[in-house]
């Protein structure tokens, strides 16, 4: 059985559509009125951790059969006694030994050290359209949470206004790249030392000297993240366009676009209604390549390249390819120094992927990640130093990030986040746009008025989002008129996944991120067990049982 259905009656929460494995629906709206769990939890935080109506009802867990292999397979280990990982100054004493005194903060890299305030980050948020309107909300949410939020590929090329010299040299193609600028100057402002902002760079980012563009312009300020794929699809990016002139500047800029706008009888269908849209695409890296030494020269020629221009923080994000690429991955971005590399499960995306593709291409999450453990194994068995990693594909509630920290440890340092972590961009912006009609179109709001899943809460910002005040305190009453109610409410949800992680990381008596261990895990099934190494819920610690009761 899987763990989420379309509706949850404990806390009150549904889906609009089909819940897929992470809790979010398949197909998820930025216009949706609600309300899902991650939905909700962006207005009322960590009140979303307890079943509603107390005092007036039990709860039950309806999770007691576990069937197939997912994340939601795997079952988090509790201790009786005991306790890991207390701060300095405090003791095992009881009072010491609560959940708000459990340490989220954490930090990944190799040489130079990049702190964050949770084990969290975003996915690449690159040239979607629905990345570009709503990024105000993610940018400044990330950096106010104190996380990495990732610059996804291809922004300086769609962007219209953007300016490209054309030639074969590529240090100084790029004179200037208003959205690019824009989306680290966002982030940057609210930077307070916790976090990062990652620029990631594609076949044709690379041909346009968006690596150059950014050492130049932001140096180590920015993070710069080279890409082998992704968990959502097997080919590159891609966004939907619905000008014809838009379609032939994107052609111009050396694009693959679909179908052709250049070719008469296209522009014929266009003018007569049967084709409504172009898709653009990115090239696949990697195609000249025949062997796994040619790949690893270039890629090792890339980090020394890109070390040379001026980058000290080098990450490698890398899709749901098989076991060798995997391995690949894990192997090159060890040897070369970098300071983390993020693998993406597949399951979901935040473009437009191939429906199909997403549906049928790629190794699962789970898979993805236990075999990243193994082969980390291997290389620190060798002596040899490993790369930081990140997994990705299909988290969104606080219990699948401690899962995903816990298989990979004590490797994994954090917890990408993709789908779920943009809701609450969607819903503040809808909030937003509502209460104040003169900003809708800035901040592409979707709602006339409040719905009653929100008018429930409150109707008023103070009343609606939980930690309206505690953000309030960190950047002061006057600066609070500046924050979107998008950021506002991917303050909330973090807030809200932090207790919540905090709470998990208690009753496993683990204080600090790197206490958490393989050992807090246990298997619902005995394939779950096969396929992760995670041993069986009735197996763990039942010879240190027996012992006891043979004593």
């Amino acid at each position: 059985m899987m763990r989420f259905s379309k509706s949850n009656d404990v806390l009150g929460t549904t889906n609009r559509g089909n819940a897929a494995e992470s809790s979010l629906c398949t197909l998820c709206r930025a216009d949706c009125k609600g309300r899902c769990e991650t939905w909700l939890s962006s207005l009322v935080g960590r009140k979303l951790l307890y079943p509603r109506d107390f005092g007036m009802v039990t709860a039950g867990a309806n999770n007691t059969t576990h069937i197939g292999v997912s994340y939601n397979s795997l079952r988090i280990q509790g201790y009786a006694y005991g306790s890991q990982g207390l701060a300095k100054g405090l003791t095992n004493d009881p009072d010491d030994c609560i959940f708000p005194n459990v340490n989220l903060e954490t930090e990944f890299g190799n040489t130079m050290k990049t702190k964050i305030r949770m084990p969290l980050m975003t996915g690449a948020l690159g040239s979607t359209f629905i990345a570009e309107r709503y990024w105000d909300s993610f940018a400044i949410g990330g950096a106010l949470t104190g996380i990495p939020v990732v610059i996804g590929e291809n922004v300086v090329g769609v962007d219209l206004k953007s300016e490209i010299s054309k030639g074969k040299t590529k240090k100084g193609k790029i004179k200037s790249s208003p959205e690019l600028e824009r989306r680290i100057d966002t982030y940057l402002r609210y930077f307070d030392g916790y976090g990062a902002i990652i620029v990631q760079l594609n076949v044709e980012d690379t041909r346009n000297g968006v690596a150059e563009f950014v050492a130049e312009k932001y140096g180590n300020k920015c993070i710069i993240e080279l890409k082998w794929g992704q968990g959502a699809k097997d080919i590159g990016g891609e966004i939907q366009v619905s000008s014809l002139d838009y379609a032939l500047f994107l052609k111009e800029r050396g694009y693959v676009v679909d179908p052709d706008p250049t070719k008469p009888q296209v522009v014929q269908a266009f003018k007569e209604g049967a084709i409504k849209s172009f898709a653009r695409h990115s090239r696949l890296g990697g195609t000249n390549f025949d062997t796994v030494e040619q790949v690893r020269e270039d890629f090792m020629s890339s980090v020394k390249y890109l070390r040379r221009i001026g980058f000290e923080r080098i990450t490698l994000k890398t899709g749901s390819y098989g076991m060798e690429e995997l391995a690949m991955a894990i192997k090159f971005a060890s040897e070369a120094g970098c300071d983390l590399l993020t693998m993406d499960g597949s399951g979901g995306g935040t473009g437009m992927s191939p429906w199909n593709m997403m549906q049928s291409w790629g190794v699962p999450s789970i898979f993805l990640h236990s075999k990243a453990y193994e082969y980390a194994s291997i290389l620190a068995a060798k002596g040899q130093k490993v790369v930081d990693m990140s997994f990705a594909g299909g988290f969104a509630l606080e219990d699948s990030i401690f899962k995903g920290l816990a298989l990979g440890a004590p490797y994994t340092k954090l917890i990408c986040m993709g789908r779920g972590i943009m809701i609450p961009g969607f819903v503040g912006a809808n909030i937003e746009g509502a209460l104040n009609p003169d900003r809708r179109e800035k901040v592409f709001g979707n709602w006339d008025k409040l719905p009653k899943t929100v008018t429930d809460i409150g109707t008023k910002p103070v009343e609606i989002f939980a930690s309206y005040f505690d953000l309030q305190k960190k950047v002061g009453k006057k600066e609070m008129e500046n924050i979107p109610y998008g950021a506002i409410a991917f303050y909330t949800l973090a807030d809200k996944l932090a207790a919540g992680l905090q709470q998990l990381m208690a009753g496993a008596r683990k204080f600090s991120l790197d206490k958490i261990a393989r050992t807090d895990l246990f298997s619902g099934n005995r394939e779950t067990e096969k396929e992760t190494g995670i041993p069986h819920v009735s197996d763990i610690n039942d010879e240190a049982a027996k012992k006891i009761l043979n004593v």
